[in-house]
């Protein structure tokens, strides 16, 4: 696969995912789709499972038309999902890797790095970090220089 269409695939599943577009996610997803969370130690297998993972979310994203692929529910049905926001994609032929923001209703917002790995122009699998927000520690501050966190 040349490197721009893997590119165009991962840059059109990030771009859903911002719109929480489930169906555009699902297309492009291929149906033996693994995502892995090592840290809470969870590997959802299949895109069947994906869908019902995230149609089941706290709080509502909606249920799953199985006649037309789309998710439906109340207006309100994102109201407990995060927002997100991706601030860079990179890489090369099957293997890319983007970095983003995840804003909850609460206020915080988690980073997010994923491990993208494409087969024959699906996204085949994910490994997806959700590294919780820290303060930095005062005893380093003589030796770093500070930046605004990114807030999705």
């Amino acid at each position: 696969m040349a490197d721009s269409s893997g590119r165009l695939i991962v840059e059109q599943f990030v771009r859903a995912m911002e719109a929480k577009d489930l169906e555009a996610q699902g297309r492009l997803m291929s149906d033996d789709y693994v995502e892995e969370m090592p840290q809470s130690g969870e590997r959802i297998r299949g895109k069947a499972n994906w869908l019902a993972v995230v149609s089941n979310y706290p709080g509502g994203v909606g249920t799953l038309d199985s006649e037309s692929g789309r998710v439906i529910g109340a207006e309100d049905r994102w109201v407990l999902t995060p927002q997100f926001s991706v601030l860079r994609i990179e890489g090369s032929g099957d293997v890319y890797t983007y970095s983003g923001a995840a804003r909850y209703p609460n206020g915080e917002t988690w980073l997010i790095v994923a491990l993208v790995e494409l087969r024959d122009g699906k996204i085949a699998k994910t490994t997806t970090y959700y590294p919780a927000p820290f303060e930095a520690p005062a005893w380093r501050a003589p030796y770093v220089e500070r930046f605004p966190a990114p807030t999705g």
